[in-house]
């Protein structure tokens, strides 16, 4: 099976591969893009119903193929029918096919750091909740 390559971006990667809910998608697309304070997370989203229903073994080597990313988000079944709405962070680095997942209001704190390399992936697939989402380092 030849799937499409994914394009290039100049921003860490969203891509969407669950097309069944519109008014879902807008809400975490939107919060995904919302500034945090000071914050914001700078990505690129791909909303193409080409990569609809793919698995995430499948978007290793199509993410790695053409370009260098160390990892991406993926808005998945899970994420369009979860309460929470976690996004998949899949490693594409170290430990390729690695996931977790992290709520829309936190994605810019994963992306902000594992993009300049001021964190590695492990220490927030290392900081999920016991469902395997990552909603924000424990308050000191």
């Amino acid at each position: 099976m030849r799937m499409k390559p994914i394009p290039e971006t100049n921003s860490t990667l969203v891509l969407r591969t669950d097309f069944s809910d519109s008014t879902t998608w807008d809400a975490v697309s939107s919060a995904i893009q919302a500034p945090y304070g000071e914050f914001r997370a700078y990505v690129h989203v791909i909303s193409d119903r080409d990569y609809d229903g793919i698995p995430l073994p499948h978007l290793v080597p199509l993410a790695t193929a053409s370009a260098r990313r160390t990892f991406m988000f993926v808005v998945d079944h899970t994420t369009m029918t979860h309460e929470e709405h976690p996004v998949v962070v899949l490693d594409l680095w170290r430990e390729p096919g690695r996931t977790f997942r992290v709520i829309p209001s936190q994605v810019w704190s994963v992306e902000n750091n594992l993009s300049i390399a001021n964190m590695d992936f492990f220490e927030f697939a290392n900081n999920v909740g016991d469902d395997g989402i990552f909603r924000g380092f424990p308050k000191r």
